[in-house]
């Protein structure tokens, strides 16, 4: 039976609101090297370790749309796509990047015993910027300015970029390969499996953005901060869908570094 065109977590639906930002991102990030985004590991290769040439990545650009038209003729046997549905999920998406800081720091304060006095800044960056990558060290992969440095068009790229690579990487592969071992190779309870792929994958999520040499100093604030903010968008991502995780993440992104 074919999957409901209006539902967000429908995988046709998905990938066909995911792409434009993937499309934004990889033509985009042509005007930002060296910078990428820290888990944007494809271009990194293709970038620092084949040196790769300009041409040369126009030609992988062109064998992913390929792939990815490929991809929807396949799933458009088994599901459907409905149009209407891209503007409730933009609208959805916003409002979760909007309130997702706020209520990420009142639930350390209220429930986790952080105190409120506790200095939200790093370096002259406001907590919540920082799971942005507002100057993540991540985000750029050599030796360069920090984020908050860089022009409009590098913040734009690498905060639809963060969405993209950061959801495909943590959510999408990791949340949903860590429930898939969990329940079908050692045998736990399917709520057992979830929970924990829930835990480690925001564990990890939280915990990349402090490995040296390029990442932040350890503060228990910020990887608080960041784990609460990897469960929430694991939340997304299992109730409302792939395409929701991706566009709150860049949204949020957006708002923090172009906006605030």
């Amino acid at each position: 039976m074919p999957a409901r065109a209006d539902n967000p977590r429908n995988l046709l639906t998905s990938l066909i609101l995911v792409f434009p930002l993937l499309c934004v991102y990889q033509v985009g990030v042509l005007f930002t090297l060296p910078m990428l985004n820290g888990a944007d590991f494809v271009t990194t290769l293709l970038f620092q370790t084949f040196h790769l040439t300009i041409r040369g990545y126009l030609f992988f650009l062109t064998v992913v749309v390929a792939t990815f038209v490929g991809a929807l003729a396949l799933l458009r046997r088994k599901q459907r796509f409905n149009s209407r549905i891209v503007l409730p999920m933009l609208l959805e998406s916003t409002i979760y990047a909007l309130t997702m800081g706020s209520l990420i720091v009142l639930v350390m304060t209220k429930f986790l015993g952080f105190p409120p006095s506790l200095d939200w800044s790093v370096g002259g960056l406001w907590l919540p910027e920082l799971i942005a990558g507002y100057g993540d060290p991540l985000r750029v992969p050599m030796a360069l300015p920090g984020l908050q440095e860089q022009g409009l068009v590098t913040r734009l790229v690498m905060s639809i970029g963060a969405g993209v690579y950061e959801e495909t990487v943590f959510r999408l592969g990791l949340l949903g390969g860590l429930v898939a071992v969990f329940e079908k190779l050692l045998g736990l309870g399917r709520w057992v499996a979830i929970a924990a792929a829930f835990v480690l994958s925001a564990i990890a999520f939280s915990a990349v953005h402090h490995i040296p040499p390029y990442g932040d100093p350890f503060s228990m604030g910020i990887f608080t901060f960041r784990l609460l903010a990897g469960v929430f968008f694991g939340l997304l991502f299992w109730l409302r869908g792939f395409a929701v995780a991706v566009y709150t993440h860049a949204l949020y992104d957006l708002y923090v570094l172009l906006i605030r």
